[in-house]
């Protein structure tokens, strides 16, 4: 889980500065190209970044992937290539900068976080998104491989969907939307460990069980913060005066839009109930220590009037007639169960125990 970015590195230098903020990695940057119009489709990855220049000016739709925004050279490549501004190549290596949306006349530049849940450990995980696209081309910068737009590749390589015939706003939209739909994925995830974690509290909370809770409680934050900017880039979105951006997928916008206050509304739902589930537990723990100092209380109380009469047959006067008695030993066991006894039932008969 990632909250914070390594931004020392940009000290100092001039806008635009290529300086990937992300660590660096042995392993190389992967391109996959998919290019299609209504009636064919051509599929194939690369290594060589001179290889995306081929469908630059074709009409069809092109949509390049890159795995990886660790090589500047790489990105710069690209971005040369497809005109893009020095500003939007510093964003796409700023792999923890804001979500944003921004319009620069002949693309569209769209920043986003992918969120990935991990079963074996039951963390969230998040991955930045850029997407770029114009008349003709999308492309969209990856740090891993690995994405939810598999979906999305599938409906490109039937024949006859919606996707194959229109242009690269539309895919932008798919991406987008099958982002969203993922984090309804994750959500429900972190709403079964919400669940668990309540029965958990209700039965027997433990020193584990709030470890848990504070985890869930950053787990929501960072959730949250790769969420909610989202709601106000889809609004841009959908309000933007661009040739890039048709009616047909302005209706598909507020449809997503309407998703991520879905998805908004379900995080918020979660942090309240974690709120709510810290309380309890600390009230579950307070009920607890009051129940043990209530036993104790009785146990103390009991023995004062015990420990009284002790007390005074472990005088040692001399005229005690008591003490010369040959039943007296008993008669004081007598009396101290007497009044144990006594005090229990009208401890119950208080309802105090």
């Amino acid at each position: 889980m990632r909250i914070f970015s390594n931004r020392s590195k940009k000290i100092g230098m001039h806008p635009g500065a290529l300086v990937p903020v992300a660590e660096p990695k042995s392993t190389p940057v992967t391109i996959t190209i998919v290019n299609y119009d209504e009636q064919s489709i051509d599929e194939f990855s690369t290594q060589n970044p001179d290889d995306c220049l081929r469908f630059k000016d074709k009409p069809s739709t092109t949509w390049i992937n890159i795995d990886g925004v660790h090589d500047p050279a790489i990105i710069e490549k690209i971005g040369t290539s497809f005109d893009l501004h020095p500003l939007t190549m510093e964003d796409i290596l700023n792999t923890c900068g804001r979500l944003k949306i921004e319009d620069f006349d002949n693309y569209i530049y769209i920043s986003i976080n992918m969120l990935f849940y991990d079963e074996s450990t039951g963390e969230t995980n998040g991955e930045h998104v850029s997407i770029v696209f114009n008349c003709n081309t999308l492309i969209t910068f990856l740090e891993n491989p690995g994405d939810v737009f598999n979906p999305i590749r599938e409906r490109i390589r039937a024949n006859k969907t919606r996707i194959r015939k229109l242009g690269p706003g539309y895919l932008a939209y798919s991406l987008v939307d099958a982002i969203i739909d993922n984090y309804f994925v994750v959500l429900e995830k972190i709403g079964e460990t919400v669940a668990d974690l309540e029965d958990e509290l209700i039965l027997e909370p433990d020193r584990k069980t709030l470890s848990q809770l504070h985890s869930l409680k950053s787990e929501m934050i960072f959730v949250r913060k790769s969420v909610w900017p989202l709601r106000e880039t889809i609004s841009i979105w959908g309000r933007l005066d661009s040739e890039l951006i048709t009616d047909h997928t302005r209706t598909y916008l507020r449809d997503a839009y309407d998703h991520i206050i879905q998805a908004i509304d379900m995080i918020e739902v979660y942090r309240d109930m974690l709120t709510s589930m810290l309380d309890l537990y600390l009230s579950s723990v307070s009920n607890r220590m009051n129940e043990v100092m209530k036993v104790l209380t009785i146990i103390a109380t009991i023995f004062i009037p015990l420990t009284f009469i002790v007390g005074i047959y472990g005088m040692n006067f001399e005229h005690m007639p008591e003490i010369k008695w040959r039943f007296g030993y008993y008669m004081v066991w007598g009396i101290m169960i007497t009044v144990a006894v006594w005090m229990l039932t009208w401890f119950r008969r208080k309802k105090w125990m």
